[in-house]
């Protein structure tokens, strides 16, 4: 069984979409862990997962960090994953387990996982990022790529991009994410598989594999996300983003008219993260994916009366006592073997990428 695990504070429509899109794209179990349970709308959200057969729903209220919630969302993000592997490990039909956030979907192949070789614990999501239009009729389905160098060259010479970098071009990460055999006893950072001394581990990779990041899809849901995250608690940013949260941040906490303040909002929209549609799609870069035409596959998978029964014997052996002691710190420097990429585009690709840091833009 395929699973992921997520800490999601969202809209109604947004958490239904994020569960039906997973679930028509190769996910068999969602674990959703709620982030704020008792703010406004989030009852709703919780009765909706409840309800759903394919999803478990763990409201991570004061009971549940025990009177020392971290401040960071970050570290809550990993502390509930890797404490949802703990729980996993002991569970014989769980296959993978798989870190997503509230606005990615994991595009799954059994067979690409099948493939796995025995000695390899870890793969790889690919990302793709949706495009951001100010005001898209529907939810996006054409996706930005990581690019070569030749690729990102020309975008910067057509003004597209500042510099010829995936890091300038994508608007959110560029790390992908990982998903590890949660009997491997290896654990998960924001994008990495990581081993007990926090060290990067090797990950296996298939073109059949990837991960959809709906970052911010139209002007409006850019201005929702930013408020959000400016009361989520302190989250990491790669440098490159970090002064674009700053001004977020500043403009939605300060003392303005909220005209003014939605004025400035969309215009730090159109300057960062705005994209250029119709140049993109000419010039071939876009990937087109409907994650909701999975035909009969929508559903997820319900688990037996046997499963069910061993997953909810381990929450609740687990779910009591501190949550920080299940934090796995992530080590920067690239494990043994990985300092070169290897060969072919996926490598070039893989090459832009060296030296950045593993920092999320949390969606």
């Amino acid at each position: 069984m395929l699973l992921t695990g997520s800490t999601v504070k969202d809209s109604l429509e947004n958490v239904r979409f994020f569960v039906a899109a997973n679930l028509a794209s190769g996910v068999d179990h969602m674990v959703v862990f709620l982030d704020a349970p008792r703010d406004p709308g989030q009852p709703e959200v919780a009765a909706f997962l409840d309800a759903h057969p394919a999803v478990t729903c763990l409201p991570t209220g004061r009971g549940w960090w025990q009177g020392d919630r971290p401040r960071s969302l970050n570290v809550r993000q990993q502390v509930n994953v890797n404490w949802l592997r703990t729980v996993l490990e002991a569970l014989p039909w769980a296959q993978w387990l798989f870190h997503v956030d509230g606005d990615e979907v994991a595009r799954l192949d059994g067979e690409a996982l099948a493939a796995v070789p025995a000695d390899r614990d870890a793969v790889w999501l690919a990302p793709l990022e949706a495009v951001s239009e100010p005001e898209p009729a529907t939810r996006p389905t054409s996706f930005k790529r990581l690019l070569d160098e030749d690729e990102l060259s020309l975008l910067q010479v057509l003004g597209v991009v500042r510099e010829p970098t995936n890091q300038a071009y994508f608007h959110g990460h560029v790390m992908g994410k990982s998903g590890v055999r949660p009997a491997s006893g290896l654990g998960l950072s924001l994008h990495h598989a990581v081993g007990p001394d926090g060290t990067q581990q090797p990950r296996h990779e298939d073109d059949r594999l990837a991960l959809l990041h709906y970052d911010a899809v139209s002007g409006a849901e850019f201005v929702r996300k930013w408020e959000r995250l400016a009361h989520a608690g302190p989250a990491r940013y790669r440098a490159s983003r970090a002064p674009v949260a700053r001004a977020l941040s500043t403009l939605v906490t300060a003392d303005l008219p909220d005209e003014v303040r939605a004025r400035y909002l969309r215009r730090v929209y159109d300057l960062t993260t705005r994209d250029d549609v119709a140049t993109l799609r000419e010039l071939g870069l876009l990937v087109e994916v409907d994650p909701e035409a999975g035909g009969a596959r929508t559903a997820g998978t319900a688990l037996g009366p046997a499963e069910s029964a061993g997953l909810a014997a381990r929450v609740d052996e687990l779910r009591e006592g501190p949550k920080r002691g299940y934090l796995v710190e992530e080590r920067r420097s690239p494990p043994p073997g990985q300092e070169t990429a290897p060969p072919g585009p996926a490598g070039r690709v893989r090459g832009l990428l060296r030296g950045s840091r593993a920092v999320s833009d949390p969606g």
